[in-house]
């Protein structure tokens, strides 16, 4: 060969040692000329340097081909060319492939291990990752299914360093087209996909409950509720010991319903508002301690309020008429229907109202009686009813110097500013000596029809009280919290008259 010349192959040391320069493939030799066997060759720009088997000059069998920045192949080749089975190595990169070739180029099965941790095996096609395969990243991630150009395309299936998993389309990197995303959390999501959120048709079930069955753009519900709505008039009157039934809505923001939506977990609370306390009040610094922890929950009518409690009317015990308010020539809802004084049993009380404000303790006088706080309610397509709601008593720990004058004004029992702490006191004296007969008829089943007479005659004091439904959904569903919605309550004497009521039941607002 020109240029070249001829090593002698049977030497080791030979093998081992500089090679003169020659051409850089072994091409137009004569035939004495052809390497063959096993053979050292240094080609003349010095760059490359195999070692291996050759064949009529060319190499051909197993051998090793070094490059000078370090970066090597290491396996079969075929005519001169790398072909089959054989491990590369980039010094540039430090990463290495082991598996099949083509010409030069990763072609076939193989894996390849890159230096920043992450691994693929599967197919490749001229170099790239393309067909079926598996991938994970350096942070753990997993990646099974189809690639095209080194990119998922295709079906597949990933699981993400959250412990999220996705079965679905891909194109080009992203989820494209029909998937599932199973979240650690729980949530489940089913439906379309386009530029790797959630786009088109699909129903979400999410962890808290809450479940979407809708239109989805750029990752959120198009119909998503954004407000919680109070049917019927601004303000609610109700004769004392009436129940009332309330409607709710999830709105979006054109305020039309959002009936794509269940689950949304509601609650009802009510309150009373705040009072200065009198300067001269004799109130022990205990009870001021007591009562400084009771929050007050803001509202949008300029004043703030204290957690007053709400009963729910069991049926069987305290059974009512009816539970719809009827409609009064104000236009506003009047629920004029008092509890018949029937029967009572004791039963243990449920769990009282959770979130703002503070709900009523064993103490307040509710142990062992046939009243319940009324129960959260899960929103059936955008829609929520709270039924038979109805205001507590006066407990007899609560602090009347706390309550608003109002209501003492429809009954004509409001107290005189000079006396109004010792009367307190003396109020709340008296209401625990009622609480404790009560306790006492707890104990003995309720058995007396003259005590228990005297408890229903026990009820909220006439006045102005506000109520509030707010979402206690948790988590948050897609990490939003609807804002409370509020109306203002009057409750009037159960003796007072009022014109023009017509006393058919019939529903204030329909859904």
């Amino acid at each position: 060969m020109s240029g070249g010349m001829r090593l002698p192959w049977s030497s080791v040391a030979a093998r081992r040692g500089m090679a003169a320069p020659g051409p850089g493939r072994c091409l137009g030799a004569a035939k004495a000329e052809r390497r063959e066997g096993f053979g050292l060759y240094v080609y003349p720009n010095s760059f490359f340097q195999y070692e291996g088997e050759w064949k009529q000059g060319r190499k051909h069998g197993h051998g090793k081909l070094l490059f000078k920045d370090g970066s090597y192949y290491e396996g079969e080749f075929v005519d001169g060319e790398i072909m089959g089975n054989g491990l590369r190595y980039w010094a540039s990169t430090g990463n290495t492939y082991s598996g099949q070739f083509v010409s030069g180029e990763l072609h076939g099965h193989g894996v390849m291990q890159y230096k920043d941790g992450e691994k693929y095996e599967g197919e490749f096609s001229c170099g790239m990752r393309a067909g079926y395969g598996l991938f994970v990243d350096k942070e753990g991630q997993t990646y099974q299914g189809s690639f095209h150009n080194n990119k998922k395309h295709g079906g597949g299936n990933m699981t993400f360093k959250n412990g999220d998993k996705y079965e679905g389309d891909w194109i080009q990197d992203q989820r494209q087209g029909h998937g599932v995303l199973h979240c650690a959390d729980g949530t489940v999501y089913e439906g379309q996909w386009r530029n790797d959120v959630f786009n088109g048709q699909g129903i979400i079930t999410h962890c808290s409950g809450v479940i979407y069955d809708g239109l989805w753009i750029n990752g959120f519900p198009a119909a998503q509720a954004k407000k919680i709505v109070i049917l019927g008039p601004e303000v609610i009157d109700v004769i004392q010991g009436s129940a009332i039934t309330l409607h709710v809505q999830l709105q979006n923001e054109e305020g039309e319903v959002s009936e794509y939506e269940n689950g949304r977990l509601l609650e009802i609370w009510c309150g009373v508002k705040t009072k200065q306390i009198p300067a001269n009040s004799s109130t022990s610094l205990f009870k001021l301690i007591e009562e400084a922890e009771r929050k007050p929950v803001k509202t949008p009518f300029g004043f703030e309020c204290i957690s007053y409690p709400l009963m729910d009317a069991v049926s069987g015990s305290w059974e009512l008429k009816a539970a719809a308010p009827v409609s009064g020539k104000s236009g506003f809802a009047l629920a004029d229907l008092p509890i018949p004084k029937g029967d009572t049993e004791p039963e243990s009380r449920s769990d009282t109202l959770h979130g703002m404000g503070d709900a009523p303790s064993n103490e307040d006088g509710f142990e062992g009686e046939n009243l319940h706080p009324p129960a959260h309610q899960r929103v059936e397509h955008g829609c929520a009813v709270f039924r038979n709601i109805m205001l507590g008593p006066l407990l007899a720990n609560y602090p009347t110097f706390m309550l608003s004058d109002e209501l003492y004004k429809e009954g004509g029992k409001k107290p005189s500013g000079r006396i109004s702490a010792e009367k307190a006191e003396k109020m709340t004296v008296s209401q625990e000596k009622i609480v404790d007969s009560r306790s006492e008829l707890t104990a003995k089943g309720y058995k007396s029809k003259q005590d228990q007479h005297s408890m229903n005659n026990f009820r909220v004091l006439p006045g102005q009280y506000v109520i509030m439904v707010h979402e206690v959904t948790m988590p948050p569903f897609l990490g939003q919290t609807l804002l409370p919605a509020f109306k203002l309550l009057r409750v009037f004497p159960e003796r007072t008259k009022i014109k023009n009521i017509k006393k058919e039941t019939v529903q204030a607002t329909t859904i």
